[in-house]
């Protein structure tokens, strides 16, 4: 599979302007409008419900509220067909360090 053009527009710009998008003040709001709702799009996700869908056939529910361990927690994105849930998505600024920080993948194992 061809990775979709939209997909290598959104790598291009990162790549452009990486220091400016990996600074603190760079934010996980500005992340999800700039890039991973439009790489959603760009594979083929309604990310933004221009299907019309009721609530309950949304493919993507922002903010979703589950419950873990007695408490309501809200994963970024809620990925769903037929109106069950596949998988979640739990974004971070991109100046998170994902990689030695272990809070944010327990923050996404918890949600599944």
């Amino acid at each position: 599979m061809l990775t979709p053009k939209g997909v290598l527009k959104l790598i291009e710009r990162f790549e452009r302007n990486r220091d400016a998008y990996r600074s603190h003040e760079y934010n996980e709001t500005q992340l999800r409008r700039e890039f991973i709702d439009p790489f959603f799009k760009a594979l083929g996700w309604d990310v933004t419900n221009e299907k019309d869908y009721a609530e309950a056939y949304k493919e993507v529910i922002h903010e979703d509220a589950i419950k873990v361990g007695g408490a309501t927690k809200a994963p970024d994105y809620c990925f769903r067909i037929g109106g069950t849930r596949k998988f979640f998505v739990e974004a971070k600024r991109p100046s998170v360090g994902i990689k030695d920080d272990p809070i944010p993948a327990y923050q996404l194992r918890r949600y599944a």
